[in-house]
């Protein structure tokens, strides 16, 4: 912003005058703040002398009927609380904030079993409850911000909380791929396929013939797979190209999901925004890769604070595992249930080192927008009948990647018909 150093020292100056341009921390918003406090119109900023006494609200912190008058008391964005002023509703130009405080405000009068009528002034419990859920509102709306600034996949995020005052995690960090931990490598494949179409004309059964399995797509890019064999998608170094149908899960999350507060107490939980064909992949679950050593020094810690991140990678056998709880996605963020609508698969595609598979999920069934995501995190199939005699003589689960780590018995409120009562 031209000339805004100079604005905390001279507020008679002219920004547009001052001739100079330095790096500012400030936002956008924040000059413009500046700007008005300083009585200053800046067309480069868009304050001029008919919106220069225009100013925002932040957010409403309490409520009083005078006389059929409503009156709200409001917190400006740019000014300490202490400059919170009673403003009539017609002075009041924030319909989506308005909205939002009376629904709160209703909510809460139910929670509190009070009628649902507002009342004329509010007690100020109930006052202090909404300024803190318009702090938490903020808070959550930014969170959400950074996550989809830190994603590179298609899908956006959503979050929301209209359950209780918790806000964002404290120690989280969205990745998109997986974090490799000290003294663990990730090879790079050397060769990759030759084919003119993947699909119906694969060279050699393309990738997954290389390594003698079944191609995993239909046309549509629906795994057709039973659970419990691998996927091998095409690499880096195959001829096809970004809209080849054996590129599925590198693609990333194509769907909008929201991640939100549950009301059973199972805490922070995700929700597709749109409807999911059955076989459809949904996401990976992606974290920092350790070692099975390592994983049982923090699952230590873990089982004091009853989390359960830790995800064994025991494909073939169980070397590493890979920890969700500060490095992840929005796996993160799923919950288990006995009954579940997600299905776990390795997927091998850059990386065949068969110790380090990538673990995908794949809608077991149509997912209808609005419903919950859930994996079971002890899930098992019968090797019984398995199509390769090589995964049964060397699997664990059958080929499925392991269950988070199981340490203690910890209840399960899944709430299905089919609940076992406890997780592990």
């Amino acid at each position: 912003m031209v000339g805004m150093h100079r604005l905390r020292n001279d507020r008679l100056a002219d920004p547009l005058l001052t001739g100079c341009s330095v790096c500012c921390k400030s936002s956008w918003n924040q000059l413009q703040d500046l700007c008005r406090l300083a009585k200053l119109s800046c067309p480069a900023l868009g304050v001029s002398k008919r919106n220069l006494c225009d100013f925002e609200v932040e957010y409403l912190c309490d409520y009083k009927k005078i006389r059929e008058q409503e009156y709200y008391l409001v917190k400006w964005r740019g000014y300490p609380d202490s400059e919170s002023t009673w403003e009539p509703r017609q002075n009041l130009k924030c319909v989506r904030i308005l909205k939002q405080f009376h629904k709160d405000l209703e909510r809460e009068l139910l929670r509190r079993h009070h009628r649902s009528k507002t009342p004329r002034h509010l007690d100020p419990s109930l006052a202090n409850y909404l300024v803190q859920k318009a702090k938490q509102r903020r808070a959550l709306r930014r969170w959400e911000q950074e996550l989809n600034a830190k994603r590179s996949h298609l899908g956006r995020i959503t979050v929301e909380n209209e359950v209780d005052l918790d806000g964002p995690p404290r120690a989280f960090v969205y990745i998109n791929e997986y974090r490799v931990g000290e003294g663990i490598t990730l090879n790079q494949v050397a060769v990759g396929c030759e084919c003119q179409d993947c699909l119906w004309a694969p060279t050699g059964g393309c990738c997954p013939g290389a390594s003698l399995h079944k191609f995993a797509y239909n046309d549509q890019g629906q795994v057709r797979l039973r659970a419990g064999l691998p996927i091998y998608e095409c690499n880096s170094r195959c001829r096809c190209g970004y809209d080849c149908p054996n590129r599925v899960v590198q693609k990333g999350i194509r769907y909008d999901l929201c991640i939100f507060r549950t009301d059973d107490g199972r805490g922070w939980g995700v929700r597709t925004l749109e409807k999911i064909r059955k076989n459809s992949f949904v996401m990976e679950y992606v974290g920092e890769i350790i070692t099975s050593e390592e994983a049982e020094r923090r699952g230590q810690i873990y089982d004091r604070q009853g989390a359960t991140y830790l995800f064994d990678l025991d494909y073939v056998e169980d070397v590493y595992t890979v920890d969700a709880a500060y490095y992840g996605n929005i796996s993160h963020f799923v919950n288990h249930s006995c009954d579940p609508n997600l299905q776990v698969y390795n997927v091998f595609i850059d990386n065949l080192d068969e110790r380090l598979p990538r673990i995908a999920f794949f809608a077991t069934k149509t997912i209808r927008a609005g419903e919950e995501l859930t994996f079971d995190y002890n899930m098992q199939v019968d090797p019984v009948d398995m199509e390769s005699t090589r995964m049964d003589s060397n699997f664990g689960l059958a080929g499925l990647p392991g269950s988070p780590k199981k340490r203690v018995r910890i209840e399960c409120k899944c709430g299905t018909e089919s609940c076992r009562k406890y997780l592990f």
